[in-house]
């Protein structure tokens, strides 16, 4: 039985079959949309001002990814209610590679028990992967007459209120370690908030605060003797400083707090984009020049793959909540 429709001409038929292979290659766009990506420009949103250490670490991320993507990365600073500002701007973005946010996860583990916001990282944002830590020191004025920490544990008790420890702000991650030492050691020492770890740091060095829990910034002014270190506040030794205790050698227990960086990126990223960026910063974190330029920053990168930093989140996030809770800590 011969159809009762016409052959189409043949210039006719060859237009149809190359249509329907363009819709066929339309259909296999998702699994090849990380080789199109990216195809513009790539926006690292940081939510704290320039020249610190979560942007520096963006910025030098940034132009590894821009050398390694063939495409330019920027870095945008939103600074702002400890990083809500940003993860709020990324949340909002288009799930297509081109928005990701560099970050403390602080923004996820504290913030939501700090501030009162609808921002949850936890829910609206995916982790791609750990970037880099900073350890932090416990410091004294020069002047505080204890030789190590388990002095000052003994003058804190036996002067309750009297010993004071500098903050770079109420719910910042140096208040926590202050707030985790003081419920681990069964002290009470009283807290100054400032605006930020550097002034933080220059009363310690005033003596208009005794002690500090300092994010890697004070190496110089250890190394001058404007500050006294007596320990590391985590539980692994730090590469700076490896002939300091750490809590754990010092048996200070469920103290430690090392501040961890991470990349997020909005739900619904394509996961060849999540896995393309994991391949390429794993190759740029362990770059001697990387390593140098966090070193600068008291800092160290360190790779951790999503499903470990998915557990660090969780667990970071326990710890942090019940304290903030417990402790009664409020961001006015």
């Amino acid at each position: 039985m011969t159809s009762s429709f016409p052959r189409p001409h043949k210039r006719v038929r060859r237009t149809l079959i190359a249509a329907a292979a363009s819709l066929g290659l339309l259909g296999a766009s998702g699994a090849a949309f990380a080789q199109a990506w990216p195809a513009k420009t790539v926006r690292i949103v940081v939510g704290f001002a320039p020249g610190g250490t979560t942007d520096v670490m963006a910025r030098v991320v940034a132009q590894g990814l821009t050398e390694a993507l063939g495409q330019t990365v920027i870095v945008e600073n939103k600074p702002g209610a400890s990083g809500n500002i940003a993860a709020g701007d990324v949340i909002k973005a288009a799930p297509d590679g081109y928005t990701v946010l560099v970050a403390p996860t602080s923004v996820e583990t504290a913030n939501p028990s700090l501030f009162k916001s609808n921002i949850l990282p936890s829910r609206d944002l995916t982790p791609v992967m750990g970037i880099g830590c900073t350890q932090m020191y416990l410091i004294t004025r020069p002047g505080l007459e204890v030789k190590d920490a388990k002095a000052l544990v003994a003058l804190a008790k036996a002067q309750p209120g009297k010993l004071s420890y500098a903050s770079a702000g109420t719910g910042t991650p140096p208040q926590l370690a202050g707030e985790l030492f003081k419920q681990s050691t069964g002290t009470f020492i009283t807290h100054v908030p400032y605006r930020g770890a550097a002034p933080a740091l220059q009363d310690v060095m005033a003596s208009q605060a005794d002690m500090a829990f300092d994010p890697g910034i004070a190496f110089p002014h250890i190394k001058s003797g404007k500050v006294k270190l007596l320990a590391v506040a985590s539980d692994k030794k730090s590469p700076f400083f490896p002939d300091v205790p750490t809590y754990a050698e010092l048996g200070i227990k469920d103290a430690s707090l090392d501040i961890w960086f991470g990349v997020w990126v909005p739900n619904n990223t394509p996961a060849d984009v999540s896995a393309r960026l994991i391949r390429e910063l794993n190759k740029i974190l362990v770059t001697p020049a990387v390593k140098q330029r966090f070193g600068d920053l008291g800092a160290e990168p360190v790779p951790l793959e999503t499903a470990e930093f998915r557990k660090l989140l969780a667990q970071e996030g326990k710890v942090l909540s019940a304290l903030i809770r417990d402790r009664k800590i409020v961001v006015e």
